[in-house]
């Protein structure tokens, strides 16, 4: 048996129990005879969430749910497996039941043809659909459900006392949860979500993928900041508001003007 090591009370992450990474970060969320988990991973590591799990003498009976932070195929790959192993059900945004169920391997970012990416995206029903504001009961614990768009439009975080355990909306490093349409980004709702992060009283934020880190606003206005540049930046497409660039051309077009320095031919 192994010696449980939570990070929190009634949290342990199971890649850091494992002393070693094996995919995204696995939550396992517990307290009295109760417990669940907050992703799963890849469908080829859940064997080895479930060894770690029998190890630590959670027994597979009692657990509640699995949750899906988000329907991303590095998340959530695995929970059909998970499902059947642990005989439990599948809790989930309501954004995230269609493409779960359907096993889209174009919205869960399963496929991706242009590189050459595609893995099996095995369909799973969600019992359990939570909204925003939503609490879900682990033993006397409670999980209150914040729906955090931005990444996706299924995103969740779910706040614990003093923690958030916060999905993709942002990691230690400044980075955030990629941005493509093709799952259902949105970057005016990522802004908001990134502000609802840094203006409550949430004192750690635990990631879904990396280190768990400390919430600080100057540290999330920097990304707040650059995340709301992309509303103007062609790099981001159809999710971007507008292009400054192209109204600049439009003025220049206009009145014939040309870069300081050129002189056109004669």
């Amino acid at each position: 048996m192994l010696t449980r090591q939570p990070i929190f009370p009634g949290i342990i992450e199971l890649n850091f129990q494992a002393r070693e990474v094996l995919g995204c970060n696995v939550y396992l969320i517990f307290d009295a005879d109760e417990w669940l988990l907050i992703d799963i991973g890849y469908e080829e590591t859940v064997d080895d969430f479930i060894q770690i799990i029998r190890q630590l003498d959670f027994p597979f009976t009692n657990c509640k749910t699995l949750i899906a932070t988000h329907a991303d195929v590095d998340h959530i790959q695995g929970l059909a497996k998970a499902k059947q192993l642990l005989k439990t059900t599948v809790t989930a945004h309501p954004n995230a039941v269609k493409p779960l169920r359907d096993g889209d391997t174009l919205i869960t970012l399963a496929e991706i043809e242009a590189q050459n990416l595609k893995l099996d995206m095995p369909p799973v029903t969600v019992e359990h659909e939570v909204n925003d504001g939503d609490i879900i009961t682990v033993g006397n614990l409670e999980l209150e459900v914040w729906h955090t768009p931005g990444h996706t439009n299924s995103q969740l975080a779910f706040r614990m006392g003093d923690v958030l355990l916060s999905g993709d909306n942002i990691y230690r490093d400044g980075c955030i949860g990629a941005i493509d349409a093709h799952h259902g980004s949105d970057i005016k709702a990522f802004v908001r979500s990134l502000q609802r992060i840094r203006d409550s009283d949430v004192k750690w934020l635990a990631p879904s993928h990396g280190p768990i880190f400390a919430n600080d606003a100057d540290f999330m206005n920097r990304t707040i900041d650059r995340v709301r540049g992309y509303l103007k930046m062609a790099d981001f497409g159809t999710l971007a508001e507008s292009w400054p660039l192209m109204d600049e051309w439009d003025d220049e077009v206009e009145t014939g003007k040309l870069p300081e320095g050129l002189t056109p031919p004669k």
